[in-house]
């Protein structure tokens, strides 16, 4: 038996959620085209005959401009410390920037067995791509190098082929129906934010925050009161929209992809609180396990 805990580092926007979702073969972590939208450390737990791989998700890697940015920055380089092997995801579209040289670096200090995972490559052309390769392979010695579509699902069987190479013999961490270590409140508030961050565009900063202040499951449904938390009250008449119009599209795409995910019926009712006293703000987050999100 092979097992092991497995980190997912990059940038942000380099795809590591939709990665993570494709090799636990459920939806784990909410994506959206937004930088940091990943808050938390959230393992997906793939397993088959012979293996059992933890794969932890982590918010991009990036230059802070506030106390959030940092504190994400934190969680990812405390996944690098403690796992067995390090995926670092680039963008096939993207060039080798200084974020990417700033990651490498921060590899160097550790030792640990690093693929270089380039996604996306279904968006650039066989030269391009060779042309990628070459860049990162002379300022890291990289284990491995694969180059996979996460969207696609183009090459992800040999990332796990690959990968249960490097991982130690050992018992499984998790039973075999586990697939996250996220509880379905977590889940159901970050469904909310995903739709968000996806229908308001730039119209809404990333600080928004989703909290599920009710959840009773029972055999065939689930009734979920979910709060979104915005900082302005601009923000709560943009999410509320014109006649609640963009509320309840928010609480309706919300709902349908919380029935795919529990296989039950939904009755999800959404609110939205604008707190202006940060002081009353920070109290309120932290009581909910939720840390600054001061700009």
């Amino acid at each position: 038996m092979k097992s092991g805990f497995i980190s997912l580092i990059g940038r942000p926007n380099v795809g590591k959620s939709t990665l993570l979702n494709t090799l636990v073969g459920y939806k784990i972590a909410i994506t959206s085209d937004k930088a940091q939208t990943t808050r938390n450390n959230i393992q997906g737990i793939y397993n088959d005959e012979d293996s059992q791989m933890v794969f932890v998700d982590t918010p991009g890697i990036h230059k802070p401009k506030h106390k959030l940015g940092q504190r994400l920055n934190d969680d990812a380089y405390y996944s690098i410390d403690d796992v067995d092997v390090i995926l670092f995801l680039v963008d096939a579209k993207e060039r080798l920037g200084n974020g990417d040289k700033f990651i490498i670096n921060k590899l160097k200090e550790v030792n640990k067995p690093v693929f270089l995972i380039i996604n996306k490559i279904d968006k650039v052309s066989k030269e391009s791509l060779f042309e990628i390769i070459n860049a990162y392979k002379d300022l890291y010695d990289f284990k491995e190098i694969i180059p996979l579509s996460a969207l696609k699902k183009d090459n992800v069987d040999e990332l796990i082929k690959t990968l249960k190479k490097y991982l130690p013999d050992n018992v499984k961490y998790f039973p075999d129906e586990d697939l996250t270590n996220t509880t379905l409140e977590f889940r159901v508030a970050e469904l909310v934010r995903e739709k968000v961050l996806r229908l308001t565009n730039e119209e809404v900063p990333h600080a928004v925050t989703c909290v599920t202040e009710k959840l009773i499951c029972k055999k065939y449904k689930i009734v979920a009161n979910v709060t979104i938390i915005v900082e302005r009250d601009s923000l709560k008449k943009i999410v509320i929209g014109k006649q609640g119009a963009m509320l309840k599209k928010i609480g309706m795409l919300a709902r349908k992809d919380v029935e795919e995910m529990t296989g039950k019926k939904v009755f999800l009712e959404l609110f939205v609180k604008t707190i202006n006293n940060w002081r009353d703000k920070e109290k309120y987050l932290r009581e909910l396990g939720f840390y600054d999100i001061d700009e």
